[in-house]
């Protein structure tokens, strides 16, 4: 007789997740619960989140996701055919609001940025975003993993930081105990059983810097067992730590912040493959760049009265990029003139 367990997990999540018989699993095992795509066999097009969580839950493959800020980021990653992306909150930050990533975005602006990524092509790659601490208490992190949901953003990451928190990979970082940080995710898990979605819940801990090893292992395990979906160890102090997480954490899956010149060393996508990393993040990739370019540009309007853009970089150039050629087959098809003569 094949057990309840085995069917519960084989059946679509939006049938399994309100089974009153898998909430009285024990807590060990209710990562699983959300394991498989609440999608039906229609030919309806799959939510980012049912995609993502085909990509891990049905694949092997590693998830690699460039850090995007904006339009211009998003839609340059999807130019290039990344299979996810990332909403950085230290360059969500940066680009909205000027400033550092010491907790000023809050939820209205960090929704309404990954909302607009999310929506540049909503049948695109699914985008993981981040959240922060869930931006106050239980109530908070499940109303941020709500509109996250109706926004369109496939997984976000939840973290247990101190509400006055900095950016992962910033010294000073002080984390909340852990009953504070397991409500956090228990809340955040309810709320997306609540909207049956598929949303992958990515919980992660900044204790490494406070505590050691030790106590992150421990944090994730809780987490895991609450239903987070996937963990997220941040600031590694070498690669054999790293790889030690995944072994310790194994099989469950587990995500990388890539961030150049930061706390942790600079591992390749290859590597992070061979470790058994299941997703990637570069949250600076795109940001960084971003700066140099720009400074580099006008330090030569400053200095030499011209901005120097290369040739094959024209006005068009950049619009196709965002969507021009759409924008055009909208109005031609809908009988508009506006194009008639061309751009």
């Amino acid at each position: 007789m094949t057990d309840e367990r085995t069917l519960a997990v084989q059946l679509p999540s939006h049938l399994h997740i309100v089974d009153k018989a898998i909430n009285a699993w024990p807590a060990s095992t209710q990562w699983l619960r959300l394991n498989n795509s609440a999608a039906t066999t229609t030919d309806e097009p799959a939510s980012g989140a049912t995609k993502l969580r085909r990509m891990l839950f049905e694949t092997n493959e590693l998830i690699v996701c460039p850090g995007v800020y904006d339009g211009l980021s998003a839609r340059t990653a999807l130019e290039l055919g990344f299979s996810g992306l990332y909403m950085t909150g230290a360059g969500t930050t940066a680009s909205r609001l000027g400033q550092p990533d010491l907790a000023i975005a809050q939820l209205h602006e960090m929704r309404e940025n990954a909302e607009m990524i999310a929506n540049l092509d909503p049948f695109g790659p699914p985008l993981i975003a981040d959240m922060d601490t869930g931006y106050g208490g239980p109530i908070m992190a499940a109303r941020t993993v709500e509109q996250y949901i109706r926004a369109g953003v496939a997984g976000a990451h939840l973290e247990d930081q101190v509400l006055q928190k900095r950016c992962g990979h910033l010294s000073g970082k002080k984390v909340v105990d852990r009953e504070e940080y397991i409500a956090r995710i228990r809340a955040a898990h309810a709320a997306r059983v609540r909207m049956r979605s598929d949303f992958v819940l990515i919980a992660r801990t900044d204790a490494l810097q406070q505590y050691g090893y030790d106590e992150c292992i421990a944090r994730m395990k809780m987490a895991r067992d609450e239903g987070a979906d996937v963990g997220l160890v941040e600031g590694f102090t070498s690669k054999e730590q790293a790889a030690q997480a995944v072994k310790d954490l194994a099989p469950w899956p587990l995500l990388l912040n890539a961030v150049e010149n930061g706390k942790s060393p600079t591992l390749t996508v290859d590597e992070a493959r061979v470790m058994g990393f299941r997703i990637m993040i570069f949250s600076f990739a795109t940001l960084a760049p971003a700066y140099l370019a720009i400074k580099e540009t006008l330090m030569r309007l400053k200095t030499q009265g011209i901005v120097g853009t290369p040739k094959n970089v024209t006005p068009v150039t950049l619009f196709e990029v965002c969507g021009l050629k759409h924008s055009m087959s909208v109005d031609m098809n809908a009988g508009g003139a506006s194009f008639k003569e061309g751009v």
